[in-house]
């Protein structure tokens, strides 16, 4: 099964997107570098709700349920919005446990005749994007982990031209309601699993340094 949003990139220091989100840090999350290639099994800078208000810690890209025997299991990037209530690896997850991550921009490859052309996409004004999340809590013994993963769903039209699928975007009047433990209706938790609107962003293609994950840096996102 092809990733269907299996990298994206976060440049805007991380105390930045803590204001922007009105969000506390935690320690390790305040650590995490600014990338502008962030891949599968990474800490991640996620936005939860917590006790005392709006959280950003650093979560492990990978879902991780809170059953599995150990921490090399199964651990799925994306939950697909269609299925997100019915399987059991995101059905508690979906109810309960929402995030959301915050990026400057993901990158999707586009089939060609010769090879797969890389797009960033992004906000048409350059804000930050809310990819919706879910998270999970694993726990053996003296062994913790804190894991998300990101829900996607089908391609707004200007994506459609590159790819059949796309990350859940969050709008910002929407973050409360996302990230409230408390609501668990389905038909409203639905409501905002929708592509967001084409018009609203934009996507130009790039050098296809990107597809190397160990390659980082502002030029990934230079327009070609």
């Amino acid at each position: 099964m092809p990733h269907m949003c299996g990298r994206y990139e976060l440049h805007t220091p991380v105390e930045q997107v803590a204001r922007r989100f009105d969000a506390i840090l935690t320690d390790e999350a305040r650590a995490l570098p600014p990338r502008y290639n962030v891949a599968p099994t990474l800490r991640v800078p996620v936005l939860r709700q917590g006790r005392h208000g709006r959280e950003i810690e650093a979560m492990t890209w990978g879902l991780t349920p809170s059953w599995a025997k150990n921490r090399s299991g199964v651990k799925p990037i994306n939950a697909r919005a269609e299925t997100v209530f019915e399987r059991p690896m995101f059905r508690n997850a979906i109810a309960r446990r929402r995030c959301l991550l915050p990026a400057d921009g993901f990158y999707e490859w586009q089939r060609g005749p010769a090879r797969k052309q890389p797009y960033h996409v992004g906000m048409a004004d350059g804000s930050l994007l809310a990819l919706a999340g879910v998270w999970e809590y694993w726990a053996r013994g003296q062994e913790s982990l804190v894991s998300c993963c990101i829900v996607v769903t089908d391609a707004n039209a200007l994506m459609a031209t590159i790819h059949e699928r796309m990350p859940v975007i969050i709008a910002p009047q929407d973050y409360a309601r996302w990230l409230d433990p408390a609501l668990s209706d389905r038909v409203a938790i639905e409501r905002m699993l929708v592509p967001f609107p084409a018009d609203a962003m934009r996507a130009y293609p790039i050098s296809t340094r990107v597809n190397d994950v160990k390659n980082d840096g502002p030029e990934l996102i230079q327009p070609v």
